[in-house]
């Protein structure tokens, strides 16, 4: 199933989308989705009906990112060789891994605000995993059991933050706004390999990112399983898994993100978002 929620920032609501691109209502079944609803229990509960029969939701109506109450986000740096290459540095031989403040999660469709004295602004397309169940030193055998599907991201960064004031790459991916998520939630069952998706960002309609999630140094079950080694994954944990070459940073010579720049990550078979940059703070 494509799982998407919808409404007011901080009100959103649960749906679904039906085979034929429609978004339908189920939150008279299930409020919203979360670590504690992304379960075979509630998909069964929705199947129980014809998807067809649910209210269709308006199609201006907005998205938020399909999965909400988030306890943590974790991102991983470094996946693909040649954004480390492009970056300057080595490939890690192990996942190298940051936390992200969870009220950065954005919207697929909503504006991405500059923060605060932000001068180099960059974008980075990334597949994000979604958890559907807790654990630590899981065996990589068992990692997938623990995943509840994927959708495309955005891990919108500030590389003045990241890099040079005090090089705290949390500092630079935290700001309000800095991580659209969506537009859906796709289960796992419909994606049969995560690990060979093709994926792409276009900024103002020229493409800058262009690669396949194959060409990640980690597999999906790989970063699960090894990161569980250092945390704890909790059902509804986010993880972005890295960016592939072609981030502003990267180019010669390096280009950032301006004010009403469209962002445009797009995934195969997870959808695409379109969020513009704004600038409101002096």
């Amino acid at each position: 199933m494509k799982l998407i929620r919808f409404g007011a920032k901080g009100k959103e609501c649960a749906g679904v989308v039906d085979d034929e691109g429609k978004w339908r209502d189920v939150s008279h079944v299930v409020h919203d989705w979360t670590g504690g609803t992304i379960n075979e229990f509630y998909y069964d509960k929705i199947k129980a009906n014809s998807i067809s029969d649910y209210p269709l939701i308006a199609p201006d109506m907005r998205l938020g990112a399909p999965i909400g109450e988030v306890p943590k986000i974790i991102g991983c740096a470094l996946t693909y060789g040649k954004h480390a290459q492009e970056a300057g540095l080595v490939t890690p031989k192990e996942p190298m891994i940051m936390l992200t403040a969870r009220t950065a999660i954005n919207g697929p469709y909503d504006d991405v605000i500059m923060p605060r004295g932000a001068t180099e602004l960059d974008w980075e397309a990334e597949l994000v995993v979604i958890m559907s169940k807790g654990g630590s030193y899981i065996p990589i055998e068992q990692a997938m059991d623990h995943v509840a599907g994927y959708a495309v991201g955005n891990d919108v960064s500030e590389r003045q933050f990241q890099l040079v004031r005090s090089n705290q790459w949390t500092k630079g991916k935290s700001a309000d706004t800095l991580k659209p998520i969506g537009p859906w939630l796709v289960t796992k069952d419909e994606i049969p390999d995560p690990n060979n998706l093709e994926i792409s960002i276009k900024i103002s309609g020229e493409t800058r990112q262009s690669s396949n999630t194959g060409d990640m140094v980690f597999s999906v079950a790989e970063l699960v399983s090894q990161i569980s080694n250092f945390l704890t994954w909790e059902a509804g944990d986010v993880m972005f898994t890295g960016t592939p070459p072609g981030v502003g940073y990267g180019m010669d010579p390096q280009t950032y993100l301006n004010p009403g720049d469209v962002m445009e990550p797009t995934i195969a078979g997870l959808g695409a978002q379109r969020s513009v940059v704004r600038k409101i703070y002096d």
